[in-house]
């Protein structure tokens, strides 16, 4: 089952003894740093979480499954994450 963010925020709160409301606006900060540095072309390196970064997906043809009809699929940016050698070593 995914953690949500009411749990995450428990979870932080409880483990460095703050209040949540704290918590939440820390991750709500964090959260609208990221988009703004990925926005501008950065990449995000979170230590021992991974690095986040923009990646351009190019043009190309794909089908419909409903119909099998042929459709073109937009060029769009999108967001990759590389995870942490830490973090690949723990879970493994």
């Amino acid at each position: 089952m995914a953690m949500t963010k009411d749990q995450l925020i428990s979870d932080i709160a409880e483990a460095i003894d703050t209040p949540k409301a704290t918590v939440r606006a820390a991750l709500e900060q964090l959260s609208e740093i990221v988009s703004e540095a990925l926005e501008n072309g950065s990449e995000i390196t979170l230590p021992g979480i991974g690095k986040l970064k923009v990646s351009e997906r190019p043009a190309r043809t794909g089908r419909n499954p409903q119909t099998g009809k042929t459709i073109e699929i937009a060029a769009k940016k999108v967001v990759k994450y590389v995870p942490a050698k830490a973090l690949s070593d723990a879970i493994n």
